[in-house]
């Protein structure tokens, strides 16, 4: 029988074998001090390189950009360095890897920020969430976020900077592009939701004007390592650390028109059936059609995430709703998911308790198959 999911596509300038992706997963393992992917990383990477295209775990763009405790970061040396590595155990297993972009925003406390500073978002709203910093003894532990700083269009511009300088650090550090993170309550997209965006100059108030920091980022990673090698991920309809639109179908429907303006590598939306790690029990029943009315809007390649097995992937491939699936949790604990996947073979479980932070217990010792 003809498998859709183990049909070769090309995104971009890259020929992928299949179309099992591993989506972007933070582990919170970057090595210390600062947060510089360690040899544990380079194992992990891959040990999975099995994946049509390996999209990392968001990396900051700058040291305003983290929110999380041990995160990897693409904007020191060290940190190109360390991805490098990263890159070159990932290429001579075969494999493709994207690295994602990442600048959380408010979802930030001041442990992490330059000088103590509150973290930035578009307008000083409380925030409904909780962080992972690290205490006084050195442990991880959930933080409550304190109401964040409103962003100046001078501060605005800077951060598209880092951007670029990211895309720019990446591809210097041997990866195949980047995926650029506006989605799951993190700054760009705080940017696009009118419910954490209550701004009125020209990156507030109408739809055009609230995906234009986006947009403007977007055409800076463009420019600077070609769009051919850039990605954008998106959660339309998203809930999670306070996200809403009023009229999010016209919101996102208009981002991926626009998207359309670069020839992109891929657009990567993430369906609401997920909140974080756990299913959205309330998630608005509207997604379906938005999803479908995206994938109409947008000419390029489409890749989905949200909860997908691979019977589920195979179908969305064959109906046409996507032409890529990512898949999250099944790779944490399945390192050589895709051969599972094509045989039909049983999935390890992961562990939850091991999802963030810690040692390689839980992160490289999931058995492949024999």
């Amino acid at each position: 029988m003809t498998s859709h999911l183990f049909a070769p596509i090309t995104i971009g300038a890259l020929q992928l074998n299949h179309r099992v992706a591993m989506a972007p997963l933070t582990r919170s393992r970057a090595g210390q001090p600062g947060n510089v992917p360690s040899a544990m990383n380079v194992e992990y990477y891959r040990q999975r390189a099995s994946a049509a295209l390996i999209i990392t775990e968001a990396s900051q763009v700058s040291q305003q950009g983290q929110g999380y405790a041990w995160t990897p970061g693409i904007h020191s040396a060290e940190q190109i360095e360390g991805w490098r590595a990263v890159a070159e155990a990932v290429h001579a297993e075969g494999g493709r890897i994207f690295l994602q972009l990442w600048h959380v925003g408010r979802v930030s406390h001041p442990s992490f920020q330059p000088g103590g500073a509150l973290p930035v978002a578009p307008s000083a709203l409380p925030v409904p969430g909780k962080t992972f910093i690290v205490d006084a003894d050195g442990n991880g532990v959930w933080s409550e976020i304190p109401t964040p700083q409103a962003l100046s269009a001078a501060a605005i511009a800077a951060i598209v900077q880092d951007y670029r300088r990211a895309a720019r650090n990446a591809i210097d550090a041997g990866v195949d592009g980047v995926e650029i993170h506006a989605g799951n309550g993190y700054l760009l997209d705080q940017f696009i939701n009118s419910e954490s965006n209550h701004r009125t100059d020209a990156y507030g108030g109408s739809i055009e004007n609230r995906a234009r920091f986006l947009l403007v980022v977007v055409d800076a990673a463009a420019e600077e390592i070609g769009a051919e090698r850039v990605g954008v991920r998106l959660t339309p309809m998203g809930r999670f650390m306070g996200m809403g639109d009023d009229t999010p179908e016209a919101t996102f429907g208009y981002i991926a028109q626009r998207l359309n303006d670069w020839p992109l590598a891929y657009l990567h939306l993430v369906e609401p059936a997920m909140v974080g790690t756990v299913k959205d029990e309330a998630a608005d029943p509207r997604w379906d059609g938005m999803i479908l009315a995206m994938r109409a809007a947008y000419r390029g390649v489409l890749m989905l995430a949200g909860g997908y097995d691979g019977k589920s992937a195979e179908q969305a491939i064959a109906d046409g709703r996507a032409d890529i699936i990512a898949f999250g949790r099944p790779f944490i604990a399945n390192p050589d998911l895709p051969r599972r996947l094509r045989v039909q073979a049983s999935l390890n479980a992961p562990d939850a308790a091991t999802f963030f932070g810690g040692t390689a217990v839980g992160y490289t010792d999931y058995p492949a198959l024999a």
